[in-house]
C-alpha cells in the first residue's frame, strides 16, 4: 500500500483501466449493521477496482490462446473463470481441492506479468514448496528468468519471476525494497495459512500493505467460507473474484478398516452407502463396530471383539486390492519409524529390481552432499534399504536431503508406502491412490486433540492422482476409542472455515509507526481479516451459544445428569489414574531399576528390540539409555511400558563403552540383530487382575461415563463460546495501543516517532522480536565470541516440545561461565518484559529456552555431527534449529548497535552454515 491515501490510476496489460471513486457518503453497512471496512475518504485506496465494460474480458487474446494451446488439455470450467477474471483486471481467490489444478491460474498470472514487461512474485509458506515451485518455473521459463529467495537461498533475486517465502515478501514491503518496482502480480499459494497461529499474520500483512496496483492470485484448499474471504479481499484490495470448485478431480471413496481379535480377517467396508439416492453411513460397518465396543455379555460365549489392524496387515491388504501407492498418516515420528521397521521385519518388499535401482540412484543423488560419517550417523544404510523395498517414513525428524529423496521416489511411483506425520499434508506434491489415517486424534505437544473436519479434508486431499486414478481412497482404521458414527460424521462434514490469527506484534507496530500517520495505522488494523470476522461473527457466536445451552439442558435431562455427576465423573477418572500409577507405575519403575547393561527388551514404541546401555539420570524417575536395532539412542521411561519390562535376551557390550561413537553403535546393533531371543514371560497375576478390574469397572459404568463425558464436553464448549464473545470487545486497535504503551515505556516510540532502537526493531522479524531488541540494547551480546553469540541467540529460537514440555526443564549446561552470566541477565530481562506485558493486558513473549545452547556452541566450534547429537535430538531437529539461529544471527548482523557485534554475529552465522546444515539448504 502506498503512503497516505491517494487516487490510483491503474495501467494493466497495456490497457488503461481507471479506478472508480468511492462515494462521499458514509461507508456502506452490512445487514447486521457492521461497517464494511472499505476505505472511503473520497480517494480510492481500498475500494473496488473498475473492470472492462460489462465485465467482459478483453486484454491479450493472443496470449490467452497461446497459453491454453500450450497446456495440451481443455481448461476446467473453474480454471476458465479464473483466467477470465485475471483478464478483466481483477484479483482472484481460487478455493479448490488438492490436485485440482489451481496452480495453472498462478502460471497464467506469471505469463501476463511477463507479457507486460512486469514482475511476478510467487510466494509459498514453506521453503520446500518454494524450492519445488522454483524448479517448475525454471523448466518453463529458463534459469535466467526465475529467482529464488528463502532463508537458505538467494538466487537471481532481480529476475522478472521470483519465488519466495511469504515472510520474505512481507519484509521487502516494510523495507520499501526497490525490487517491488514493476511488480504486477503476487501469487499467495496456500493462502489458508493465514490462520496459522504462529505465522498466519504475515499473510494478512502482505495483503493489507502491498501496493494496490499489484493484483493477487490467492490459492487455497477448499474452505467453507471462501465467499467471505473474497469479500474481505474486495474491501482491502479492490475487485476480487471468488472462484470456488468443490468437485474433486478424482472421486474420493471413504472406507473403514477393521480387524478381528484372534483372527487374520480384515474388513474393508464403505463408510457410506447410497439409500434411496441419498448417501448415508453404512449400517453394516456400524453394527460391526458396535460388536467391538461390547463386553462378554455375561452368559454364553464372548461376543466378537475387534482390534486395530497392524501396519503390516494394512499395507498387505492395500497391495492385494491394488490400492497402492499409499500415505499412512501416523501422528508421531517414533510411530512412523516403527512402522517402517515393522514392515521390513515382516519381509514386505514392494518393488522390483528395476525400481530398486532407480530408487538407489535417487537416494544417492539427493544425499550426495552429506559426508560418509554423517550418513552413517543418520542411519543411511537402514533408510536406503527400506526405501529400496518401497517403504519410507517422512517427518520433521529427518534431514531435508533424505526427506526430499522420499518425496522424489514417491512422486515417481517407485516408493509404494510412506508413513508420515501430518506435515506431509501441507502442500508438498505427493499424491497417492490411498490415504490411511491410523487414528483420529493427535498429540499437539501438550495434549491429544481430535482431528477437525478441515484437518481430515487436508489429509485425505492427497488421495487420488489426477490422470492416473479413477478413484482415490480415504481409509480410517478402527479404534476402540472412536465409534463408527464419529468417523462417519467427520468424513461427511465438509466445513473448513478459514479464520484469522492476526494480532499486532512489536515489529508490526514499529513498522506502522515508521510508515503511516496514527489514524491511517489504526485504519489499516481495522482492514485485517481478524477485525472483519470479529464484526460479522459476534451474532453467529451468540446463536451458537444459545443452541449449545439448549442442547446441554436436553442432554442433562435425558441422561439424568447434574453438576454433581460431572464432578463425580472427574473424581472417578482421578481415582482410576491414581490406581494405574500405583498398581502399574511402581512395578514398571521397579522393573526398570532391575535392568542391567546388555539386557535385551522388545519395545514396540521404538520398533522392536532394544539393548540397555546404562541407567540414566532424569527428572522423570527411573530410566535407562538404550540402543535400537536402527542404532538410535533412546531414553526408556516408565511411560514406554504397559507392563514391567521383560528381559528376552542378553548381549555383551563392546569396550570401551562409547555410546556416541558410530563404531560402538554399529557393533552393538549388529549383535542385537544376531541375538537369539527367548519368549517373554506371560503377564503377572497382578497385571491380569488389574486388567480384569478395569474391564469390570468399564462395563458397569461405561454408558454412564460416556453420558457424563458428553455433558462435560458441552460445558467446555459453552465456556469457550462465552470467552470468545467476551473477547469481541477487545478490538485490534486497542491491542495495538497496548503494544504501543509497552514500546513507549521502553523508549522505542515517542510521540509517534521511532527512536534509534525503534528503527532497529522494524528489522527484527522473529517471534521474540522485542526481547531480542532488549538484549541488543542492553549489551548482552557485547564481548562474546561467535560461539557464545550463537548459543545465546539459540535461547530465542529453541522451544522444548513433546510429552516432557510441560515439566520443568533440566538445568542448562553452559560451555563458559561468561555465557551463564549472560543467560541469567537475559532471563531477568524476559521476566521484566513479561511483567510489563501482563500489566498491559498483552500475551506474554515466550520465555527464552537454553536447551539448544550447548549443542550449537559445539557445532560452531567445529565439532562433528556425531559429537553434537544426543538421544533427544534428531538430525532433522538439529538442522531446523540451526537454520532458525542462522536467520536471527543474520538479522542481528544487520541491526546490532555495535559494529563488533554485527561482525561477530555474521561470523557465527557463517560458522553454523556447514556440513549437514549446508547440505540441507542446497536447491536439489
Amino acid at each position: 500500500m502506498a503512503d497516505g491515501i491517494r487516487k490510483r490510476h491503474d495501467a494493466r496489460h497495456g490497457d488503461d483501466i481507471e479506478a472508480e471513486d468511492d462515494h462521499d457518503d458514509a461507508s456502506p453497512r452490512d445487514d447486521d449493521g457492521t461497517t464494511d471496512h472499505r476505505t472511503g475518504d473520497g480517494d480510492d485506496e481500498g475500494g473496488r477496482r473498475a473492470v472492462t465494460a460489462a465485465g467482459a474480458p478483453r486484454p491479450h487474446p493472443r496470449l490467452r490462446a497461446e497459453f491454453e494451446a500450450s497446456l495440451g488439455f481443455e481448461l476446467d470450467e473453474f480454471q476458465a473463470r479464473a483466467l477470465d477474471a485475471l483478464d478483466a483486471g481483477a484479483s482472484v481467490l481460487v478455493a479448490a481441492p488438492t490436485g485440482s489444478g489451481k496452480t495453472l491460474v498462478a502460471e497464467y498470472a506469471v505469463a501476463l506479468a511477463r507479457a507486460a514487461s512486469g514482475k511476478a512474485f510467487y510466494t509459498t509458506p514453506l521453503k520446500a514448496l518454494s524450492n519445488q515451485k522454483y524448479h517448475d518455473l525454471v523448466r518453463a521459463y529458463g534459469a535466467d528468468q526465475v529467482g529464488l529467495l528463502t532463508g537458505d537461498n538467494s538466487i537471481n533475486g532481480d529476475a522478472p519471476v521470483v519465488v519466495m517465502t511469504t515472510e520474505v515478501l512481507r519484509n521487502m514491503i516494510y523495507a520499501r525494497s526497490p525490487a517491488l518496482e514493476d511488480l504486477r502480480y503476487v501469487v499467495l499459494d496456500e493462502v489458508h495459512y493465514l490462520q496459522d497461529r504462529f505465522r498466519g499474520a504475515v499473510w494478512e500483512e502482505v495483503i493489507i500493505h502491498l501496493a494496490h496496483e499489484v493484483d493477487l492470485v490467492c490459492l487455497s484448499a477448499t474452505v467453507s467460507n471462501a465467499e467471505e474471504v473474497a469479500e474481505w479481499l474486495r474491501t482491502v484490495r479492490g475487485e476480487t473474484a471468488a472462484i470456488i470448485e468443490e468437485r474433486r478431480p478424482v472421486e474420493l471413496t471413504h472406507l473403514y478398516l477393521v480387524a478381528e481379535r484372534g483372527s487374520e480377517a480384515l474388513h474393508l467396508l464403505p463408510t457410506f452407502v447410497t439409500v434411496d439416492g441419498e448417501e448415508r453411513p453404512n449400517t453394516e460397518a456400524a453394527r460391526l463396530d458396535a460388536r467391538g465396543h461390547r463386553g462378554t455379555g455375561g452368559r454364553g460365549r464372548p461376543r466378537v471383539r475387534l482390534r486395530t489392524p497392524t501396519r503390516v496387515e494394512t499395507v498387505e491388504r492395500l497391495a492385494a486390492d491394488h490400492m497402492l501407492p499409499a500415505i499412512v498418516f501416523v501422528f508421531s515420528r517414533a510411530g512412523c519409524d516403527a512402522a517402517v521397521e515393522q514392515c521390513l521385519t515382516s519381509g514386505l518388499r514392494l518393488t522390483d529390481s528395476h525400481e530398486r535401482a532407480e530408487i538407489r540412484r535417487i537416494a544417492e543423488a539427493r544425499t550426495s552432499s552429506l559426508s560418509d560419517d554423517d550418513l552413517d550417523l543418520l542411519g543411511y544404510r537402514e533408510w536406503a534399504s527400506a526405501l529400496e523395498a518401497g517403504i519410507a517414513a517422512h517427518h520433521a525428524g529427518m534431514v531435508p536431503p533424505m526427506k526430499e529423496a522420499v518425496e522424489a521416489a514417491f512422486a515417481a511411483g517407485l516408493v509404494k508406502v510412506v508413513f508420515a506425520t501430518e506435515t506431509l499434508s501441507l502442500g508438498i506434491n505427493m499424491p497417492a491412490r490411498s490415504v490411511v489415517i491410523e487414528k483420529l486424534s493427535k498429540f499437539t505437544g501438550e495434549h491429544h486433540e481430535f482431528l477437525t473436519p478441515g484437518e481430515y479434508t487436508q489429509l485425505t486431499g492427497r488421495a487420488g492422482r489426477r490422470g492416473i486414478d479413477e478413484v482415490g481412497y480415504a481409509i480410517v482404521c478402527w479404534s476402540p476409542f472412536v465409534p463408527f458414527d464419529q468417523v462417519a460424521g467427520l468424513a461427511s462434514r465438509r466445513t473448513y472455515a478459514l479464520t484469522s490469527s492476526f494480532r499486532p506484534t512489536y515489529n508490526m507496530a514499529a513498522n506502522l509507526v515508521n510508515r503511516y500517520p496514527r489514524d491511517v495505522a489504526h485504519h489499516l488494523l481495522n482492514l485485517s481479516f481478524a477485525q472483519y470476522r470479529t464484526d460479522r461473527d459476534t451474532v453467529t457466536l451468540e446463536r451458537r451459544l444459545e443452541h449449545d445451552l439448549e442442547l446441554l439442558a436436553r442432554q442433562r435431562a435425558t441422561a439424568g445428569i447434574d453438576a454433581h455427576d460431572v464432578e463425580e465423573y472427574r473424581r472417578m477418572l482421578d481415582r482410576a489414574d491414581a490406581r494405574r500409577r500405583d498398581s502399574k507405575g511402581n512395578r514398571v519403575a521397579q522393573g526398570i531399576a532391575a535392568l542391567r547393561p546388555g539386557d535385551v527388551l522388545v519395545v514396540g514404541r521404538h520398533g522392536g528390540r532394544v539393548v540397555v546401555l546404562r541407567h540414566a539420570h532424569g527428572r522423570g524417575g527411573q530410566q535407562v539409555l538404550a540402543l535400537t536395532s536402527r542404532r538410535d539412542l533412546v531414553q526408556l521411561r516408565p511411560r514406554d511400558f504397559r507392563a514391567p519390562p521383560a528381559v528376552v535376551g542378553n548381549i555383551e557390550l563392546p569396550r570401551p563403552f562409547a555410546p556416541k561413537s558410530t563404531g560402538f553403535r554399529r557393533e552393538v546393533a549388529e549383535s542385537l540383530r544376531r541375538a537369539t531371543l527367548r519368549t517373554a514371560a506371560p503377564p503377572s497375576r497382578d497385571d491380569e487382575e488389574w486388567a480384569r478390574r478395569s474391564r469390570r469397572e468399564e462395563g458397569r459404568n461405561g454408558a454412564r461415563l460416556r453420558a457424563v463425558a458428553g455433558v462435560e464436553r458441552l460445558e467446555k464448549e459453552v465456556e469457550r463460546l462465552e470467552r470468545r464473545i467476551r473477547s469481541r470487545s477487545d478490538t485490534l486497535a486497542r491491542q495495538f495501543d497496548r503494544v504501543l504503551r509497552v514500546l513507549e515505556a521502553r523508549g522505542y516510540v515517542d510521540d509517534w516517532k521511532l527512536s534509534d532502537a525503534g528503527r532497529r526493531l522494524t528489522r527484527l522479524y522473529t517471534e521474540s522480536d522485542l526481547l531480542v531488541s532488549e538484549a541488543l540494547e542492553s549489551g548482552l551480546f557485547d564481548d562474546l565470541d561467535h560461539r557464545e553469540v550463537a548459543a545465546l541467540v539459540s535461547c530465542f529460537t529453541y522451544e522444548r516440545r513433546g510429552p516432557d514440555a510441560g515439566r520443568p526443564a533440566p538445568p542448562p549446561r553452559w560451555p563458559t561461565s561468561r555465557l551463564a552470566r549472560r543467560w541469567r541477565e537475559l532471563d531477568r530481562l524476559a521476566r521484566e518484559l513479561n511483567g510489563d506485558e501482563a500489566d498491559a493486558g498483552l500475551p506474554q513473549t515466550r520465555a527464552p529456552d537454553p536447551g539448544f545452547a550447548a549443542a550449537i556452541h559445539e557445532w560452531v566450534s567445529g565439532e562433528d555431527l556425531a559429537d553434537v547429537l544426543d538421544e533427544d535430538l534428531t538430525g532433522g531437529d538439529f538442522v531446523r534449529q540451526v537454520k532458525q539461529c542462522i536467520d536471527v544471527l543474520r538479522q542481528i548482523s544487520e541491526v546490532a548497535p555495535s559494529e563488533e557485534v554485527r561482525h561477530i554475529a555474521a561470523g557465527a552465522a557463517d560458522a553454523c552454515f556447514r556440513g549437514v546444515v549446508e547440505a540441507s539448504s542446497v536447491v536439489a
